[in-house]
C-alpha cells in the first residue's frame, strides 16, 4: 500500500502501468504527501483519531513507518501535537482487549509498534512525556507489561514506562501503578532470560513465533541474526526493567519490595554480559539502595550481595567504581560498617594504591581512609574483628598506607636507592629459584624483595607483584594470585594497566570458575596487546584467543537459562548457538586463531614464555 502512493514517478520511468489513484480520505501517506502545510496537519490529525476505530490492513505499514520517525527524530513535536499518543494508547487498548482483532491480519505487529512510538517520544523531553501521560497511555503500557500477549511487547512496554517515570513531571503518573509496576518489574527482570530462552532460542526455528522472528530481524529472517538479537533483547528487557525499579528506590519508594532477599540476591548476579554495555545493570540498582538507610540495612544482610560487590570492585568490570561505592557507603554506616568488614577488608585492602578511577582522583586514599576508619580501636585491642585475616589486611593498610609512607619520607635519598638495589637483587634471586623450580622459595625473596622496595619506585613494585603472583599461579593459590595482580594493576599507570598482570589475574580468575571477572580481564589484556607497538603484527595471542572463547562461553546470558531448561538443545542447535554467541559477543575464535597468523603447535610454543616467564 504504502508503494502504491509512493512509487507514481517510478512507475513512470519503467513503464509500469500507473497504480490506480487512492481512494481512501484518510491515508496516513497521501496526508504525509500533502503539499499545504495547514491543510497535510489536519489530515494527519485525522488519520491519528480515525485509526482505532476502524480495521484497515495499511495499519501495520502506517506504524512501522511511525516506528522509523519516532526512532530519527525522538525530539520532534509535529507528531505528538496531532494526536499520535492517543492513537497509539488506543490501539494497545483494543490489542489487549479484542483478541479476535488482534489475531487479524497483521495486527499483532501492532501493539509492539505503537509501544515503540510512545516510548522514543518520551524519552528526551518531558513536555512530550506530559503530553503522552495526559494523552492515556499509562494504564494500556501497564497491560502489556502484564505479560498480555508476550515478552516482546513487555520490553517495549516496559521502555516507555521507564522513560516516563524518568522525567520528574510524569512520575507520579506512574506511580499511581506503583506496586503493580514494582512487583511486575522485579518478576520480568528475574525471569526474562529463562522466559526468552524457553518461548524462543529453545523452540525450533521452524516452530517460532513468526512476528517474533520477523520484529527481531526486521523480516530478514536469518537464524543467526534472530538468536543475537533475542540475547541483545533479554539483556534490554532486564535491564531496562532495573531502570524502572532504580526511578523508585531513587525516591526511596517501595524499598520494603525492591529489597526483598530473594531478589537481591537475584539482583547481584544480573550482569547482562556484553550485549548491553551501556546500561550498570543490577549493580546500578544496589548502589542506588546503598543510599538509603533502608537500602544499606537489606543489602549488608545479603551475603551473595556482598561476595558480588566484593568481585566487582576487584575486577576491570567497566562499573568497578560502583562496586566500590557501595562498600564504601556501607563501611561508612556506623550500624553497618561489622556486618560487612570481615569481608571487604580482605578486598579493598588490595586497592588502596588505586590512583584514578572513572575520573575521581585519589581513590586508594579514599579508600585506606574508610578501612581505618576506627583503626586504633582494633590497633589497641579495644575491638576485635571476626575475621583474623581482616584484623591482618587492615593492619598492612595502616603500615602501608601510614607508617611506611612516614618513614620514607624523612628517609635520606642514598638509604632509599640502598634498598632500592637490594630489592633488585633480591628479585634476581626470586628468578632463579622460580627457573630451577623452587616456587615456594621464590615467593619469599619476592616478599623480602616488595618489603624493602621503597614506595614510590613504582615499576619495581609491579613487577614484583607480578612474579609472586604467578608463583601462586602454579602453587593453586589463585586468591593470592588475586591480590597480588590487583596490587600491580593498582600501581600501574592509570590508563595503562601492566598486561602481565591483567593475563595472571585472568588465569587466576579462571581457577576459580569466576567466569565473567577472567572474561573482562582478557579483554582489557587484548586491547592493550593491539595498541602496543612490539605486537604490531600479533594481534591477539593464541591462548588468549582460547581463554575469551572459554568464558564467554560462559558467560553467555542463556547458560544458566540452558541448564535450568527441560528443552534442552540438540547437539548441533548448541554448537550453532554456542558460534552465534561467540560472533555477536566479541569475534569468531577461528578468525582470532588465524589473525595469529601461525601454526597453533608453533604458537603455543612461542607463547610459553609470554604465558609462564617472570
Amino acid at each position: 500500500m504504502e508503494s502504491q502512493h509512493h512509487n507514481r514517478s517510478l512507475n513512470k520511468v519503467t513503464k509500469n502501468p500507473p497504480q490506480p489513484p487512492c481512494t481512501n480520505p484518510l491515508c496516513f501517506f497521501c496526508s504525509m504527501n500533502e503539499q499545504d502545510l495547514s491543510l497535510r496537519r489536519a489530515k494527519i490529525a485525522q488519520c491519528f483519531k480515525g485509526m482505532p476505530l476502524k480495521d484497515d490492513q495499511e495499519h501495520v505499514l502506517v506504524l512501522s513507518r511511525l516506528w522509523k520517525i519516532a526512532m530519527h527524530q525522538p525530539d520532534d513535536l509535529e507528531f505528538p501535537s496531532l494526536g499520535i499518543f492517543e492513537c497509539m494508547g488506543k490501539l494497545v487498548h483494543r490489542a489487549v482487549t479484542d483478541k479476535p482483532w488482534l489475531l487479524r491480519d497483521q495486527n499483532i505487529y501492532i501493539p509492539y509498534y505503537a509501544a515503540h512510538i510512545i516510548g522514543s517520544y518520551t524519552m528526551n523531553k518531558s513536555q512530550l512525556a506530559e503530553k503522552a501521560v495526559k494523552a492515556g497511555v499509562v494504564l494500556p503500557l501497564v497491560e502489556l507489561l502484564r505479560g498480555k500477549i508476550s515478552w516482546v511487547e513487555q520490553r517495549v512496554a516496559v521502555r516507555a514506562l521507564g522513560h516516563l517515570a524518568s522525567h520528574e513531571r510524569t512520575f507520579e503518573a506512574i506511580a499511581q501503578y506503583e506496586e503493580d509496576i514494582i512487583e511486575l518489574a522485579m518478576e520480568i527482570a528475574s525471569t526474562c532470560v529463562e522466559t526468552i530462552y524457553r518461548e524462543f532460542i529453545a523452540v525450533e526455528d521452524s516452530k517460532r513465533l513468526k512476528y517474533h522472528s520477523d520484529l527481531l530481524t526486521t523480516g530478514l529472517g536469518e537464524v543467526e541474526l534472530e538468536n543475537r538479537k533475542a540475547e541483545e533483547w533479554a539483556s534490554q528487557l532486564q535491564c531496562w526493567s532495573l531502570h524502572v525499579l532504580n526511578c523508585f528506590a531513587s525516591k526511596e519508594r517501595s524499598l520494603h519490595l525492591i529489597c526483598r532477599k530473594d531478589f537481591l540476591k537475584d539482583l547481584s548476579g544480573m550482569w547482562g554480559g556484553l550485549a548491553n554495555r551501556t546500561s550498570p545493570g543490577g549493580i546500578g540498582l544496589i548502589r542506588t539502595l546503598c543510599k538509603s538507610k533502608v537500602g544499606r540495612e537489606s543489602v549488608a544482610s545479603v551475603k551473595e550481595v556482598i561476595d558480588s560487590l566484593c568481585n566487582i570492585s576487584r575486577s576491570s568490570d567497566d562499573w568497578q567504581f560502583m562496586g566500590i561505592d557501595c562498600l564504601l557507603m556501607l563501611l561508612k554506616d556506623t550500624d553497618k560498617r561489622y556486618k560487612v568488614i570481615d569481608t571487604a577488608a580482605l578486598f579493598l585492602a588490595d586497592l588502596v594504591e588505586l590512583r584514578s578511577l572513572n575520573g575521581r582522583k585519589k581513590m586508594g586514599d579514599s579508600i585506606a581512609q574508610t578501612l581505618l576508619l576506627d583503626y586504633h580501636k582494633v590497633k589497641f585491642g579495644d575491638l576485635r574483628l571476626k575475621s583474623e585475616k581482616a584484623e591482618k589486611a587492615l593492619r598492612e593498610t595502616w603500615d602501608l598506607k601510614v607508617e611506611r609512607r612516614k618513614k620514607e619520607k624523612l628517609m635520606p635519598e642514598q638509604e632509599l636507592q640502598e634498598r632500592k638495589q637490594l630489592a633488585g637483587v633480591l628479585k634476581q634471586e626470586g628468578n632463579k629459584k622460580f627457573w630451577s623450580g623452587q616456587i615456594e622459595k621464590a615467593v619469599t625473596k619476592y616478599t623480602k624483595a616488595l618489603d624493602l622496595c621503597p614506595l614510590k619506585m613504582r615499576k619495581e613494585r609491579i613487577v614484583l607483584h607480578s612474579n609472586r603472583a604467578q608463583c601462586y599461579l602454579l602453587l593453586r593459590n589463585p586468591e593470592a594470585a588475586i591480590s597480588d595482580t590487583t596490587r600491580a594493576l593498582c600501581v600501574s599507570r592509570a590508563g595503562s594497566p601492566h598486561k602481565k598482570s591483567l593475563w595472571r589475574r585472568a588465569q587466576a580468575y579462571d581457577m576459580k570458575g569466576m567466569a565473567k571477572e577472567s572474561l573482562m580481564d582478557c579483554l582489557i589484556f587484548i586491547n592493550g596487546s593491539i595498541k602496543s607497538e612490539e605486537s604490531k603484527h600479533l594481534k591477539i595471542p593464541y591462548y588468549a584467543a582460547r581463554m575469551i572463547h572459554k568464558q564467554m562461553n560462559a558467560t553467555w546470558l542463556f547458560t544458566t537459562a540452558t541448564s535450568n531448561s527441560k528443552h534442552g538443545f540438540s547437539e548441533q542447535k548448541t554448537k550453532q548457538v554456542d558460534m552465534e554467541c561467540t560472533q555477536g559477543r566479541i569475534i569468531d575464535p577461528k578468525e582470532v586463531i588465524s589473525s595469529c597468523g601461525k601454526d597453533r603447535r608453533k604458537m603455543e610454543k612461542e607463547s610459553f614464555h609470554r604465558h609462564y616467564s617472570i
